[in-house]
């Protein structure tokens, strides 16, 4: 089948070398435009871009989908389908109605639970013990169109945000690849989305990385896990930022206040609303990320410290 494929993120590179390797055609990859990234601020590709280089297939990098000559553009390659996988952009109805086969998206939750930006990280915020990806029929709503095939998996309760991702990216290439197989021999059975069940996944925001120690131990221990690598989840001491890399749970609980530091002999562990946080990997503002043992030789934490 001759396919344009969308993507940008990493989550979308496996399904890009799925689909090669399923011996479609790949008339182009289409990705965001090369941006300023890192703290120099160089251009860098999208990880689409750079995989698609580096595969020799022919890319295609329009600013916006929108235009009328991306849309003729579009016309001109005459895909079959156009997979999207992560593009980052939402697609104009002239730009949907071009492939024969329309256009099938990868989506990392079951829908439709977890429409929008971030699935991954909020199911595992949320407490979500399972969740999946769903191939799905773009439509002029965000996440809402036809279902086309889905598959599940639970969520380990040490799993973070970014060993999620990896796994499911490749749940996702796998799925895109049997999609396409059915819709080519006509077995697809699209069912569309019971839209009172839906729920959303906003973009996440540097401040939703804020603790509230006042929320439950188990809580504040999926949201360490579920907003890695960005923007991490952080408290303050001492006036600065204080990033939590890595916690655990522990059966204990004391009569503390909220954010009480209330063990620093070679652990670090903290009172929360509910239960005992243990931090086992911290990172103080302009500081390199360490062990709390190691932080706590270096920085004198007393106990009864409140973090805020």
């Amino acid at each position: 089948m001759k396919i344009i494929f969308m993507g940008s993120a990493a989550f979308a590179v496996p399904s890009l070398m799925a689909l090669a390797e399923a011996g479609h055609e790949i008339a182009e990859v289409v990705t965001q435009p090369d941006k300023p990234a890192g703290r120099g601020r160089e251009i860098t590709p999208s990880p689409i871009a750079a995989k698609a280089r580096k595969m020799n297939l022919q890319l295609y990098q329009p600013k916006s989908v929108k235009k009328p000559e991306v849309i003729s553009h579009f016309k001109e390659r005459a895909p079959d389908l156009i997979a999207i996988v992560a593009y980052g952009k939402i697609l104009p109805i002239e730009l949907i109605e071009i492939p024969k086969f329309g256009c099938v998206n990868v989506h990392s939750s079951l829908l439709p639970k977890y429409r929008g930006a971030a699935p991954i990280n909020w199911a595992i915020i949320n407490g979500e013990t399972e969740t999946g990806v769903t191939t799905m029929r773009i439509n002029e709503e965000m996440d809402a169109g036809e279902i086309l095939l889905s598959c599940k998996t639970d969520i380990d309760d040490v799993e973070d945000a970014p060993m999620l991702h990896d796994r499911l990216a490749q749940m996702g290439s796998n799925l895109l690849v049997e999609t396409i197989s059915q819709i080519e021999s006509g077995r697809i059975r699209p069912r569309n989305q019971d839209h009172t069940k839906a729920t959303y996944a906003p973009m996440i925001r540097k401040e939703d990385g804020l603790i509230d120690w006042s929320m439950r131990a188990k809580d504040i221990y999926n949201r360490v896990r579920g907003f890695k690598p960005w923007p991490g989840a952080f408290t303050h001491l001492g006036g600065k930022s204080l990033r939590i890399h890595e916690a655990a749970l522990t059966d204990l609980d004391f009569d503390a206040a909220p954010g009480e530091i209330i063990e620093t002999d070679g652990a670090l562990a903290v009172k929360c609303g509910s239960g005992v946080l243990y931090l086992i990997e911290v990172q103080l503002e302009g500081k390199k990320k360490m062990p709390a043992q190691d932080f706590l030789r270096g920085y004198k934490v007393k106990k009864g410290t409140i973090l805020k």
